[in-house]
Parts: C-alpha cells; sequence; structure tokens
C-alpha cells in the first residue's frame, strides 16, 4: 500500500508558532533544534563507526590481532549496519523517527557499555577475536537506526530550498564525530584502555537520545486532515533510487579505506607516530566538514546537484591516483624520501576530503527522488550499501596488502570513484 503524508499547511518551517493536535507548541525556529537532534546522534555514533578504526594500531596490539582479524573485526561494524539499514528505515516510515531514534540510541548506549564491561583486555585475558567481531557486529546492528530516523525528521521539517543545507549540516556531524573520535580515542585507548573507550562512546549515545527525547517530535499538521501521496513508485520498485544508492555506496568504498586503514597505512608505510596521525585524520574530518556545509548551499541556490556528484567523483578518483603514485616513488626515490614522506600525509588528507565532501547533496538528493512518505527507506537503502563498504573494504584490504601492497589499495580506491561518476548522469 502506497505511503501518504498529511499536508502540513502550518509550514513548520515557516515562521510562525504552530501547534499539534497534541497539543504541543512550537516556536518559528524548532526546526533547527530538530536538526540539532539530527546532528547529535549522528555524530554520536559517527564516533563509534569511524572513531573505532582510528585505534586500529592499540587494537591490534591490545587484543593481539593480525591485519585480517583486524579487518574482520573492523568490516563486521560496517555489515552490522548494513544489513539493519533497511529494517530501521522501513520502521521509520510506519512508527516515525522520534520512537526509531530513541529505541536504536538507547539500546546502541546499554550495548556499548556492556562492551566496556565485558569485552576488553583485562591484564592476561585477553577477548577472543570472534567475541570482539561478534560484538561491533551487534554495535552496528543497533546503530543503523540512526540515518534514515535523523534525515525523516529534517526532510519533514525543512523546506525544498533548505533541505540540502539541512541535510548536509547534518551531514558535518559524521565527520565531527569522526574527528572528535579521531583525536580522542586512540590516545584514550592507549593511556586508560578500551574500557574507557567503550563506555565514552556509550555516554555519547545516551546524550543523543535524551536530546531526541527533549525535541525531536513529528511537524505540526493542518487540521483539515487533507491527505497527499508522497509520488512516484515505492523506492524498492525505483530503478533511479536504486542507481544513486549503488553510486552512493561506491563513493564510499575508498572514503571507507582512509577511515580504517589510514592510521594503519601512516604508522606501518610512514613510520609516523599517534599525534601525527590522529592529527592526518582529524583534518580529513574537519575539510569534510566545511565542504559539506558548503556544498548543501551551493547546490540549493544553483540546483546542481547531480554536477556537483560528478565533480567529486572526478576529483576523487585524481587524489587516488596522486596518493598511488606517491607510494610508489617513495622506495624508487631514497634521496627524496624524507621530503616525499612529508607530503605522504597532506596527499591522503586531500583525498581524504575529497571523497567525503557530497554526502549531504547525494542524500538530499535520493530523498527528494524518494518523496516524502519514503524519505527513510530510501536513505535507509543508500546507506546499506555504504556499510557494505564498510564491511567489505576492511576485509578485503588486508588481501590487497599482500597482492600488490599499499599502491593497490590506493588505486583500487581510485577505480571505484571513477566507477561511480557515470551512475550520478541524469537518467534519460
Amino acid at each position: 500500500m502506497s505511503a501518504t503524508v498529511t499536508r502540513n499547511d502550518c509550514q513548520p518551517c515557516g515562521r510562525g508558532t504552530a501547534t499539534t493536535a497534541a497539543g504541543r507548541t512550537f516556536g518559528p525556529n524548532h526546526r533547527w533544534k530538530v536538526l540539532g537532534v539530527g546532528v547529535a546522534a549522528n555524530a554520536g555514533f559517527s564516533a563509534t563507526f569511524s572513531g573505532i578504526p582510528t585505534t586500529a594500531v592499540v587494537l591490534r596490539q591490545s587484543y593481539h590481532l593480525s591485519n585480517a582479524e583486524l579487518g574482520l573485526a573492523l568490516g563486521l561494524l560496517g555489515l552490522g549496519v548494513a544489513l539493519s539499514e533497511l529494517p530501521w528505515g522501513l520502521l521509520t516510515d510506519r512508527w516515525g523517527d522520534r520512537r526509531v531514534l530513541l529505541i536504536g540510541l538507547g539500546a546502541t548506549a546499554a550495548w556499548l557499555l556492556a562492551m566496556a564491561m565485558l569485552v576488553v583486555p583485562r591484564g592476561s585475558a585477553i577477548p577472543d577475536v570472534m567475541l570482539l567481531a561478534a560484538s561491533l557486529l551487534v554495535t552496528g546492528l543497533l546503530g543503523g537506526s540512526v540515518n534514515g530516523s535523523s534525515g525523516r525528521a529534517i526532510m519533514a521539517w525543512f523546506r525544498e530550498n533548505e533541505r540540502g543545507f539541512a541535510m548536509s549540516i547534518r551531514q558535518t556531524a559524521v565527520p565531527l564525530g569522526g574527528g572528535l573520535g579521531a583525536l580522542v580515542l586512540p590516545s584514550l585507548a592507549q593511556a586508560f584502555g578500551f574500557t574507557a573507550v567503550f563506555g565514552l562512546l556509550a555516554a555519547a549515545s545516551a546524550l543523543s537520545a535524551l536530546f531526541a527525547w527533549r525535541w525531536l517530535h513529528e511537524p505540526p499538521a493542518a487540521g483539515d486532515g487533507h491527505v497527499v501521496s508522497s509520488g512516484g513508485p515505492a523506492p524498492l520498485r525505483s530503478v533511479e533510487v536504486w542507481r544513486i544508492s549503488t553510486a552512493i555506496g561506491l563513493l564510499c568504498f575508498p572514503q571507507v579505506a582512509v577511515l580504517t586503514f589510514a592510521s594503519v597505512f601512516l604508522h606501518d608505510f610512514a613510520g609516523l607516530g599517534t599525534t601525527a596521525t590522529s592529527g592526518s585524520l582529524a583534518a580529513v574530518q574537519v575539510g569534510a566538514m566545511v565542504m559539506r556545509v558548503w556544498s548543501g548551499r551551493y547546490t540549493d541556490r544553483h540546483g546542481n546537484r547531480r554536477q556537483f556528484l560528478r565533480l567529486c567523483c572526478a576529483l576523487s578518483a585524481l587524489a587516488f591516483m596522486m596518493l598511488w603514485l606517491l607510494v610508489l616513488a617513495i622506495p624508487a626515490m631514497p634521496g627524496s624520501q624524507s621530503f616525499l614522506i612529508a607530503v605522504l600525509p597532506l596527499v591522503l588528507v586531500a583525498a581524504g576530503i575529497s571523497v567525503s565532501a557530497w554526502h549531504g547533496v547525494a542524500y538530499t538528493e535520493l530523498a527528494t527522488l524518494a518523496g516524502a512518505g519514503h524519505v527513510g527507506t530510501a536513505l535507509s537503502l543508500a546507506n546499506s550499501f555504504v556499510f557494505v563498504g564498510f564491511f567489505l573494504v576492511p576485509v578485503a584490504i588486508p588481501g590487497l596488502l599482500h597482492l600488490w601492497s599499499w599502491p593497490g589499495v590506493w588505486l583500487s580506491a581510485a577505480a571505484c570513484a571513477l566507477v561511480a561518476w557515470p551512475i550520478f548522469l541524469k537518467r534519460a
């Protein structure tokens, strides 16, 4: 049965005060509180799924993991999100964003707290790799609730000419959380162990749940009860929705390579320490935040989302090819190694920013294609593809390292960006 939405003649994103049928009164700026809830929820979970991989070197040492076991554990975190995104999205369109976000964030906080108590090394007692991997899998299954539910709330509260900007601000939460994780979690793991890491992440999810309980509500609806169809086919039957979701997933593959194994790359290949590595990854996240906000406002004004997405694909491919050439050049030019190694983090940061700048624009384009009644499902479908990447990429990188070392990793990243480019062309 086709989903329907109530027409909101009160314009929740407008200037006046509006009152719901339940008696709740919202001021003219309440939509920014809803956006703040979305930012907090995504930042809290991003600190988990992007922050834990930044501790990869300490994680490998503390849990006595090989590179393959490390890749499996980090990959299962992404697989959990990939498997749960679409079910959470369908529930969001049926139950509403408030209920789904509260359940998901609360359960994530409880699970991370349990990990802090039960799945951490204590002296000579090292948790088995399968216990760690299974625990991260469940973390991903619970955290998959965040994307579709917060995206649906923002699309409901903001007008069309604000949605790209609002969604891009929400998407800055991903690098914001990841950047904070990169700055804090590796040093925290070194100094206090993974009890502190998982405990801090549990607190972040709990705080986000509190914000959602306080401020996230359905927008006020008109009293005439008139309903309108969301329009178009359901997203799971739309070829165009599947195309854009696939391209989003492909373009995330090189981004995941940076998020999950850049710390290992800078440590093992370039010999950089924790401070330099954390600083480089934090720079990627800060740059991505700035570019996401700018790109949302820019494409709202010019109506050129598809063109911008293709540009990001091209720039990302170019940046990763430069990284590939630099990694080939370092061992071949011993006289210039010091200079090239100093340049290496800068090129990695540029590649990471270019492949992370487009998320808000892509999700807004996808939500617009899907229609108002299907936003949760469409965004969750795309994020399923994204987190398939968070599973496959960490699992594949150790194999690529074995076959072709780091040049093979970065050349593969460039290839993924090139393949995504034509998919963002408008359908004939």
